[in-house]
């Protein structure tokens, strides 16, 4: 025995523990690889193939054959159960997600739960949850939970450190501020769960394999047409990617790659030997500020967290074979746990740890899931990085992908997890080596205007080191610093890239955005918007337009010089993307849309270019750069800089020119609203960017010309009233729910309502 803090840590052989009845299963399952050979036989040819037979993928298959799918093979290069599944805690939480379409998912889960305990047996206990909190301001965020499930209709209850005392005698609570009682909550044994699927799926015709590893992803024209896998060639319309951590090794190996952005972290818990009148229906504990959780566990408990920085292992490859393994014990890492665990549990101080479990999890850039259909492979679908809770939203994530691939579309938005969020940079490995050490820190107090500090400066415009030394305060948005708002006086001990004093009450920037505020409404604001995406679409006939007008909800000008602003939707009317349309030329169009939703732009897009050729898509890249200025005044000071009028009598809203301004030719300048006011944008070569922002500034002092950042447009945004998508609008979202009614839809139903009088 060892002897770490009062607590006797038993030297228990890690590779041994699946042996063990605890804690993950309570029926005793054990995979077929250990007690009989495994089938060798695999099918030439099925409409569904599935990677990775841990929750994921025993879901998705589950829910195929629930659909009538039942030409579906399930592969597994191990045994069931063996990634990081087996060593998952198998907590479930129905406030686990921050977004609403994240928790409803959960809910659709905890349901399914309860009936698969009825028929099958899973482990499942209703042991509620309690969200603890030790400061004021975790408190606030309480709160926002408790909001949050009375609008998905989950019972939840704010709750005094007296009655916390009452729910759970086992834990200290005169440090406490509070917290949030959540009884309809509970735990699964993970093993048993994928069982559960398995049986269901494969008494409905799904064959499930164990021991066979799939070693490559066959495409033509880059849709799946089949999997080579260490037993054969499969045949097959859809791929799904379920296999966790191998997940971003298996789609590289696609031709062309997959991008499947997530990195493995070390993740680690402890399990101690029974505690003297433990009650088994002890409600979880999340202690948020201790960065902490703990279950019941046979009359012991079992605990862990998510630290502030995590370490990330399998850097530079992942291992063939991880079956029910672990990684070496580090004491010294699980310490900043081990110490909220014993403040909150006095009596682990005396109780015996069974074993400390480090076992590996996959973690994505920003935290939240990866899933749907790939950018880069049709029908190549991606269900993986659940950032430790794989098995709490296992069953929503089925129906997602299972209603993705048989309907076309999920009735669940969740872009907040798509894969088509990403973009190119996030599949970097040492971005992600750097990025997954914060995204751990999953209880960590996050903020309101609060970025993510590690895996910084990736794409930055060509002014961007002059903009730093005017004040400017910088946020990540896929990858792209983006100035958020300028500070005066600032001295050099001030890191742009970390934001100073974040708070719940009045931010500590307000009073610097209030003063761009003031200058957009009354004079004019200089806003670098290099961010944001754009697109070329063009052709040597009519076709561009033709194209244009199948997407766009919207009639698209063809005439030279003209804005039309316009969305793609999707099957169900909601938002692919929202976006403006300038017509350079009857046959060459530009589409501007915002950051967030560039790949998923360029995807759509490119999906439904005519097969013949006729028309071309070309991403836009970095030989241009964007400056816009916003303002009553930005008139003014572009008639100043040009050499033509740009009045309004000459240069209209929603129209384009090409004018000189300063001393750079031919600037491709748009003049359209920005957040509901009167703005030119100008689209710059990159090497003439720094003389046309110097220039305009010199011009502009004038006219009360200020620096401003996107917080200022947000706030303007908000004051107009005008739907964002990058906040408000989601892929289920129609124009008439958002206040962007096509125009030639209005002029039709006002038509038909004609008629019909």
């Amino acid at each position: 025995m060892l002897s770490r803090k009062g607590i006797r840590i038993s030297t228990v052989v890690l590779n041994n523990l699946r042996r063990l009845p605890f804690p993950y299963s309570t029926s005793g399952h054990v995979s077929s690889l250990v007690n009989s050979e495994v089938t060798k036989h695999v099918p030439t040819s099925a409409r569904v193939v599935i990677c990775g037979g841990g929750a994921l993928g025993t879901s998705v298959a589950y829910h195929l054959a629930e659909r009538g799918w039942s030409d579906v093979v399930l592969l597994e290069q191990g045994s069931l159960t063996c990634g990081t599944t087996w060593h998952s805690a198998g907590l479930i939480g129905q406030l686990g997600k921050d977004d609403i379409d994240g928790c409803r998912l959960i809910g659709y889960g905890l349901q399914l739960y309860k009936d698969l305990e009825r028929s099958h047996g899973i482990g499942w206990k209703q042991c509620g949850s309690l969200l603890l909190a030790q400061t004021k301001d975790r408190l606030v965020t309480i709160e926002r939970k408790h909001s949050l499930a009375k609008v998905i209709g989950v019972e939840s209850h704010l709750v005094t450190p007296s009655e916390i005392a009452e729910l759970c005698p086992w834990i200290k609570t005169s440090d406490l501020q509070g917290g949030l009682w959540i009884p309809g909550d509970g735990v699964v044994a993970p093993n048993d769960l994928v069982y559960a699927y398995n049986g269901v799926a494969k008494a409905k015709g799904v064959q499930i394999i164990e021991g066979v590893k799939v070693e490559d992803v066959n495409t033509t024209d880059s849709k799946i047409t089949g999997v080579k896998t260490s037993h054969g060639q499969i045949q097959c319309e859809y791929f799904v990617n379920c296999s966790g951590q191998w997940a971003r090794h298996l789609g590289a190996r696609t031709t062309p790659p997959v991008q499947v952005p997530l990195h493995s972290s070390e993740h680690f818990y402890i399990v101690s030997s029974a505690i003297p009148n433990m009650d088994s229906m002890m409600p979880v504990i999340r202690d948020y500020d201790g960065s902490i959780y703990a279950r019941e566990w046979s009359g012991g408990l079992l605990a862990g967290g998510f630290e502030l920085e995590g370490k990330p292992t399998f850097s530079f490859d992942m291992p063939e074979k991880f079956e029910f393994q672990l990684l070496p014990s580090d004491w010294d890492h699980f310490q900043v746990m081990m110490e909220p665990i014993l403040n909150r549990f006095p009596a682990m101080e005396t109780a015996e740890v069974r074993t400390l479990v480090n076992g590996p999890e996959s973690f994505t850039a920003d935290g939240n899931w990866i899933l749907g259909e790939s950018a880069e492979v049709r029908n190549y679908f991606v269900a993986a990085g659940m950032n430790g809770l794989g098995v709490v939203g296992s069953a929503g994530i089925g129906r997602y992908i299972t209603e993705s691939i048989v309907d076309g579309v999920s009735g669940n938005s969740l872009d907040a997890h798509h894969i088509l969020r990403h973009n190119k940079v996030h599949g970097n490995r040492r971005f992600l080596f750097e990025r997954v050490k914060e995204v751990i820190g999953a209880y960590k107090l996050r903020y309101p205007y609060t970025h993510w500090t590690k895996g910084r400066k990736l794409k930055t415009s060509p002014i961007h080191t002059l903009l730093e030394k005017e004040g400017a305060c910088f946020g990540d948005l896929q990858g792209y610093e983006r100035p958020l708002y300028f500070r005066e006086n600032t001295d050099e001990s001030f890191d742009p890239y970390h934001l100073d004093s974040p708070s719940f009450n009045k931010p500590s920037w307000f009073d610097h955005v209030e003063a761009e505020y003031k200058a957009c409404k009354d004079d004019v604001c200089l806003i670098d918007t290099s961010c944001f995406a754009m697109c070329e679409v063009k052709s040597d006939g009519g076709e561009a337009l033709q194209y244009l007008q199948h997407l766009c909800c919207n009639d698209v000008s063809d005439k030279t010089g003209e804005i039309t602003q316009t969305g793609m939707l999707n099957q169900q009317g909601g938002y692919v993307v929202d976006c403006s349309v300038i017509s350079l030329a009857p046959n060459r169009f530009l589409i501007t849309a915002t950051t967030n939703h560039q790949r998923r732009m360029l995807t759509w897009m490119r999906r439904h270019l005519p097969s013949d050729g006729t028309v071309e898509l070309v991403e836009s890249d970095s030989s241009f750069s964007s400056l816009t200025i916003v303002g009553p005044r930005s008139e003014a000071l572009m008639s100043d800089m040009c050499d033509v009028s740009v009045l309004t009598k000459d240069f209209p809203s929603m129209t384009c020119k090409i004018v000189d301004v300063g001393f750079s030719s031919e600037i491709r300048t748009l003049r359209m609203p920005l957040s509901g006011i009167d703005a030119f944008t100008l689209h710059i070569p990159t090497e003439n960017t720094l003389h046309v922002y110097e220039a305009l500034n010199a011009a502009g002092k004038k006219h009360g010309i200020k620096n401003g950042g996107h917080y200022v447009l947000k706030q303007l945004r908000l004051k107009n009233k005008i739907a964002s998508q990058e906040e408000d609008i989601s892929s289920l979202t129609t124009p008439f729910e958002c206040g962007k009614e096509p125009v030639y839809l209005l002029r039709k139903l006002i038509h038909s309502s004609v008629e019909k009088r």
